[in-house]
């Protein structure tokens, strides 16, 4: 007669059926993912290869490389590509990043009341909403905004700056609403390297610029790579504060594919040219984590 045990192993489920049942609780995650991630994916690299219009066609029909041959042939396109990498190293890897450190190391030796206030102000333009952030920002670079308004104060000369100086416009726009997540990323990192570290290095007579460069840097240096891909893949998303401020324009001065592909697929009718355009975004955003991944995997070797 069987042993309790013998019978017990006997009834046990399979390694197989046993996987599936760790599994089992992913399944609505996976379900969810599938309907409202690789569905409308799926959707977009589909259109992507068609000429399907909103209006004027009785029809789509399947043009392959059709609409990705004729971005790349059309200047606008590649004017919309190169103010996009403008804005991005701009406004993100070089303007948040760098701002955003360097208010976290300066507020490290702030008194509290210093660091409440600059933490609010600079917290505070992130938390609003991307449109108003963008009417905001219009009222102080518009010919008779705030900026001309303290230039004039001054004696200095002014222009229309969203006019001369699209560009630089929405990059310094971006860089004061962004700023704060990096500055958040960077005081966390900061206050996590350790004291015994910062105090070896004071009592090897290091000053607090080669304590900053050769003890704080290396250590968040991971810290900094994982902000940097985080903030290079919102700003290449960003929409709402460019339209605001500027539309694109004047003319395709600050037209970032974002704006271009918003261009195309609605104001124009070009629903296939347009997803195509999203999709190149798409393959852009992807390099740019691949990069920065890598980077992340050399760091921790």
């Amino acid at each position: 007669m069987p042993s309790r045990e013998q019978r017990t192993r006997g009834t046990a489920p399979s390694p197989v059926i046993r996987s599936l049942l760790r599994g089992l609780p992913t399944v609505p995650a996976v379900v969810l993912l599938a309907v409202f991630l690789a569905g409308p994916i799926a959707y977009c690299v589909y259109y992507a290869f068609t000429d399907m219009q909103l209006t004027g066609a009785s029809g789509t029909s399947f043009v392959g490389v059709d609409n990705f041959t004729r971005a790349f042939q059309d200047a606008d396109f590649l004017n919309a590509v190169k103010l996009t990498l403008v804005f991005v190293v701009g406004s993100a890897v070089v303007g948040q990043n760098t701002l955003g450190l360097a208010l976290a190391i300066l507020m490290q030796k702030a008194s509290k009341p210093v660091r409440s206030l600059i933490s609010g102000v600079v917290i505070a333009a992130w938390v609003l909403p991307e449109v108003v952030a963008g009417y905001l920002m219009y009222a102080f670079f518009f010919d008779q905004g705030s900026l001309n308004s303290l230039l004039d104060a001054v004696g200095l000369p002014t222009q229309n700056w969203l006019y001369t100086m699209p560009i630089l416009a929405v990059c310094l726009a971006n860089v004061w609403r962004g700023t704060a997540f990096s500055l958040m990323v960077f005081s966390a990192a900061i206050n996590d390297v350790p004291a015994e570290l910062t105090e070896a290095a004071e009592m090897d007579g290091a000053n607090a610029w080669q304590r900053l460069w050769r003890v704080t840097l290396p250590v968040i240096r991971p810290t900094i790579l994982t902000n940097l891909m985080l903030i290079t893949l919102q700003t290449l998303s960003v929409f709402g504060l460019i339209y605001t401020m500027t539309r694109g324009g004047p003319g395709n001065k600050s037209e970032t594919l974002p704006i271009f592909m918003y261009q195309q697929a609605f104001q124009n009718s070009l629903i296939g040219y347009g997803t195509a355009i999203a999709l190149v975004l798409l393959v852009v955003g992807a390099l740019f984590s691949v990069v920065y991944i890598r980077l992340l995997k050399l760091e921790d070797d």
